[in-house]
């Protein structure tokens, strides 16, 4: 695996690639990697020939400071776990190479999916998402861009800016990984201490239990009676939400055909969670 820090670097590696006909397939990640990164690697592989990974802990998208600093910084096991899975490419930028002095802001136009769930109780998290996103595209300049689905507004707001980017890339949302005892995987769990991650269980849990009890007809007491169940628990909650899978559209009233998704984001003591849910 070769591994560049510079932009002009990574994009002459690129360039001068043995074969430029190969596919590049690119996987975006702030480190602390887990097995489900790992997933994205393996379909990265599967569906493209050359695949890069990045790994760049991205100040503009963290609205609370205190969590960028608490953010775990695991490099020399990512790499290990790089190398392993068969990654090409590792880009390793530090802030000045993607903020250099004197870089313009922009804003994305993201609209109704930016004011809601996430994007409510995180001001200015996905237009930090989009800027980093936007800018890693134009250094790798991919053919395929794979994320993961536990991520899911994430997903849906990284597909709007490169429609509004007018960029060429695809991007591939992979279904989200789990521990064996249903734990979605995820960089923040390094900060929960085993009887923690147990606990945690119970997010997905209450998201299982609204599917369980889903039925055609009103259903805005679904979420009501999961984030209830979690505050309960000692979670603070940020939300629970029973929304259309395509528009994040909460919705009260089911007609039994409509694509839909349960989420939610809760507080363990000071580790911020998410997980989701499609229902149908």
């Amino acid at each position: 695996m070769i591994i560049v820090k510079h932009i002009k670097d990574l994009k002459h590696l690129i360039h001068n690639r043995p074969v430029i006909q190969k596919l590049i397939g690119f996987v975006p990640t702030m480190g602390a990697l887990h097995p489900g990164h790992v997933s994205l690697i393996e379909r990265a592989k599967q569906q493209t020939e050359w695949v890069v990974c990045s790994i760049f802990i991205n100040p503009a998208q963290f609205n609370n400071k205190a969590d960028f600093y608490k953010y775990p910084v695991t490099i020399e096991k990512d790499i290990d776990m790089l190398e392993a899975a068969g990654c090409d490419v590792l880009f390793l930028p530090d802030v000045e190479e993607m903020y250099p002095f004197g870089d313009p802001v922009l804003h994305y136009d993201l609209g109704f999916i930016e004011t809601v769930l996430e994007g409510a109780f995180r001001k200015g998290h996905f237009q930090g998402v989009c800027r980093i996103v936007d800018k890693l595209l134009r250094a790798v300049e991919p053919h395929f861009m794979f994320m993961g689905q536990k991520d899911y507004q994430q997903c849906m707001v990284v597909q709007k800016m490169i429609e509004l980017t007018e960029q060429s890339v695809q991007l591939v949302v992979c279904p989200s990984v789990r521990e064996p005892n249903g734990l979605a995987m995820s960089s923040r769990n390094m900060r929960l201490s085993e009887p923690e991650k147990i606990k945690a269980l119970q997010i997905v849990s209450c998201l299982k239990t609204v599917q369980t009890k889903l039925a055609v007809g009103n259903i805005s007491s679904l979420a009501k009676t999961a984030k209830e169940e979690l505050e309960k628990e000692g979670f603070v909650v940020d939300y629970v939400a029973i929304a259309d899978a395509n528009t994040l559209q909460e919705i009260n009233k089911w007609d039994g055909q409509q694509k839909i998704v349960a989420l939610a984001a809760a507080y363990l003591k000071e580790v911020r969670l998410i997980d989701n849910l499609i229902l149908i």
